[in-house]
């Protein structure tokens, strides 16, 4: 998938990038595209919609540097890296096609809100986030943004939340997907045996989050 997903960015056609990527069969590419892109193979290499503007801000943060972008409907990604340029790339690539601008001065209480998630003093966080998913992947994020700061959930735990105790597996797969860092906390999510596993934006900066939450809170 993730060869397909290159592929769709660089070809004209949606067949030549399924073939490039090894699918033997539409079939089983819309299956795979529906479970890991939340929309269409079109949909996603048009890079999102040329009427939706985004507007998005680069700050810094306890993990390196944070992005943060929405659209008029709510956060549509926050990500962590070590250059802006880095992040910037990773902004176009998911919405080419749609109009993007850095907006620093509108942004700043939304990006305040999400740093406040990393520090000594955290605030509620109600952010909307407008992000394209599958059904599946939706109750798996909204299980995640029910787990209390300084908790922890295992893969198991959180399929057996959402009804579907035999697909831990797949609960993986949507955590790795999950588009919006902190918000979204896919971080609480870890091993059975203990172990923190993979995560999106690093390893290091998941434990970093996790040892952030676990700090006592101060008055």
């Amino acid at each position: 998938m993730e060869s397909f997903r290159n592929n769709l960015l660089t070809n004209d056609s949606v067949t030549t990038a399924m073939y490039g990527a090894g699918f033997a069969s539409s079939s089983r590419l819309y299956e795979s595209a529906n479970e890991h892109l939340g929309m269409t193979p079109t949909e996603y290499r048009r890079g999102g919609s040329k009427d939706v503007a985004i507007r998005y801000t680069i700050a810094d943060s306890p993990l390196g540097k944070m992005l943060v972008a929405t659209t008029d409907n709510g956060l549509c990604l926050v990500a962590f890296g070590s250059l802006e340029s880095e992040l910037e790339d990773e902004l176009a690539s998911r919405f080419h096609a749609s109009e993007r601008s850095r907006d620093e001065a509108n942004l700043g209480s939304m990006v305040k809100q999400i740093l406040a998630q990393m520090t000594e003093h955290p605030v509620a966080l109600e952010l909307p986030i407008d992000v394209r998913a599958t059904a599946f992947q939706r109750r798996v994020w909204e299980a995640l943004r029910q787990i209390p700061r300084g908790q922890t959930r295992t893969y198991s735990q959180i399929a057996q939340e959402i009804g579907q105790p035999t697909a831990v597996r797949a609960v993986a797969r949507a955590c790795a997907m999950n588009p919006v860092a902190v918000v979204v906390p896919c971080h609480r999510v870890i091993g059975s045996d203990g172990t923190l596993t993979g995560y999106r934006w690093g390893v290091e900066r998941k434990k970093k989050l996790l040892e952030l939450e676990h700090a006592p809170v101060s008055n």
